[in-house]
């Protein structure tokens, strides 16, 4: 069977950064089938850039943009889905320039019943300005003068994949999952809003469905550009949500793509919105 793959990048107002990832997409052994632009309410800079990649993108290249109402990193991925074709799906971010063979080792490792984890190495912050995309980036050398993380990622062995059962280290800044398990517990739930716990919690209800956790650690690589933090303002109450959705074993999420009423308080109330959801 052949796979299509979709790539989702997720990006708000660092049009430099942003410009480098995508330039690595070319540089690709493998390219994606598309890619889409997850924009978080980004200024005219940030279109014109992803105007220019499209012209040039050997592959379709489309901008999902929402309206800038805070950081709403759920539900312009949620929009992103409904505009991507994919059988499979490789979420990023706008500041992780991939691996040359990030697209490659995604196909590789894409198996039913499984999500994969990927890695990140992190770049210092001052490397991060001057890095180019990947077909030119000398990882060890940027190791070797303290300016990258995780020197083990740079070994390769392409397939190697580990199970994992827990939600430690999950990041949508590389993470894989079939188009068909996302669906089926509704995607993002867009009642996370501020940075943080967004991607667990999704993680979390799609090992909750039956669909399994594998992490490989030395491929399916990206390198995160440094940045300043985003606001953790919101982080308390995104963990409340997080272990109050761990915590019920729900599948479902009520405000995701699809959207339903709440039904009733509890465990019981989530098991009637995954039925509710279920018959949509």
């Amino acid at each position: 069977m052949s796979l299509t793959l979709s790539i989702i990048v997720t990006t708000y107002n660092r049009p430099d950064y942003l410009e480098r990832v995508l330039a690595g997409y070319l540089g690709q052994s493998v390219f994606p089938d598309e890619l889409l632009v997850a924009d978080d309410g980004s200024g005219r800079e940030t279109a014109e850039r992803v105007e220019r990649f499209r012209r040039v993108a050997p592959f379709p290249v489309s901008h999902v943009w929402q309206e800038d109402l805070g950081f709403r990193a759920a539900g312009i991925r949620n929009e992103a889905v409904k505009a991507s074709t994919g059988d499979y799906i490789v979420f990023s971010d706008g500041d992780c320039i991939p691996h040359v063979r990030f697209v490659e080792d995604h196909v590789r490792l894409a198996c039913a019943g499984w999500f994969v984890q990927g890695k990140r190495m992190l770049l210092g912050r001052g490397a991060s300005p001057r890095i180019v995309p990947s077909g030119a980036l000398r990882p060890a050398a940027l190791w070797l003068k303290g300016e990258l993380s995780g020197f083990h990622h740079l070994l390769r062995i392409p397939g190697l994949a580990i199970e994992q059962k827990s939600l430690r280290g999950i990041k949508t800044c590389n993470f894989g999952v079939f188009r068909k398990d996302l669906l089926a517990v509704n995607g993002f739930d867009e009642d996370f809003v501020g940075w943080g716990r967004e991607d667990a919690e999704f993680a979390a209800r799609l090992l909750a469905s039956g669909v399994k956790r594998k992490d490989p650690p030395f491929s399916a690589l990206v390198y995160h550009l440094w940045h300043e933090e985003n606001s953790r303002e919101r982080l308390a109450e995104n963990d409340r949500l997080l272990q109050s959705s761990a915590a019920s074993g729900k599948t479902m999420c009520r405000n995701g793509i699809r959207k339903v009423s709440p039904v009733g308080p509890g465990v019981e109330g989530g098991r009637a919105a995954d039925r509710k959801l279920r018959q949509k």
